[in-house]
């Protein structure tokens, strides 16, 4: 029994544009969903696979309060390839932010809602997972968060220093999942979020009770009667337990 990782979801004023801003990005499409939402995903991707993780844009009221906790780190090829993304990225309107980090070989960019986003200095760690090189999770404890989500995402352990950690699926493909630990708590409901599902013949109510023994404790964001499960993890991120696919 096991969980494993299929969405990132972004909260958007503007669904339909940011979902485009990122498609342009990463060099994937969109796809319309009948709920309102769009998703951002590979050509020809077969959901789920952990060759990707898609982007799927909701439609919020509320604006964005304050730094993102999860934020992407994008892949490039070399020093001439990193400048051509970030001057990409720019004229499809993002824009250079100051999140503190001072004098960094990555570029800080905020997409056109402010959410941050880092274009990374290339890295050989980096060289296969595709355009998005990492799904970033700040935290206060990397080696506490990372072991939580081993287990909810269905990852590996591949690197954990003090003040970090990282995860990449069993079978060695698509973006590494990593907690970075940063000074403050956690004091707003986080603006993207993790979605992980069951496998198709597991028992979601099982699935549920088996993060809740992890550490991870049910919330209320004003989700209603929905069919699937809203948790937060261990230092209060909240995540979607899907439905069994």
């Amino acid at each position: 029994m096991s969980t494993r990782l299929v969405h990132l979801v972004i909260d958007a004023l503007d669904p339909l544009q940011l979902a485009a801003f990122w498609a342009a990005a990463l060099g994937w499409e969109t796809v319309a969903e009948d709920s309102g939402e769009f998703v951002v995903r590979p050509a020809g991707f077969s959901y789920p696979d952990p060759s990707a993780l898609p982007l799927v844009f909701v439609p919020v009221s509320e604006p964005k309060i304050g730094k993102n906790r999860i934020h992407l780190d994008l892949a490039t090829e070399s020093a001439a390839h990193q400048a051509v993304v970030v001057d990409r990225l720019r004229s499809l309107g993002a824009a250079p932010v100051d999140i503190g980090q001072g004098q960094v070989p990555w570029v800080v960019l905020a997409d056109p809602e402010g959410n941050e986003l880092c274009v990374l200095e290339p890295r050989p760690v980096y060289a296969d997972t595709g355009p998005i090189a990492a799904i970033v999770v700040d935290c206060s404890d990397p080696t506490r968060l990372a072991r939580f989500w081993s287990h909810a995402a269905d990852q590996t352990p591949h690197d954990s220093e003090a003040d970090f950690a990282s995860l990449r699926s069993g079978s060695g493909v698509g973006p590494y999942l990593e907690m970075l630990q940063v000074p403050g708590p956690k004091t707003v409901k986080d603006r993207a979020h993790l979605d992980v599902a069951p496998f198709p013949d597991d028992d979601h109510q099982v699935e549920v009770a088996r993060l809740n023994e992890l550490g991870a404790a049910a919330v209320d964001v004003g989700q209603g009667d929905v069919p699937w499960a809203v948790l937060a993890d261990p230092e209060g991120n909240e995540f979607c337990v899907l439905t069994p696919r």
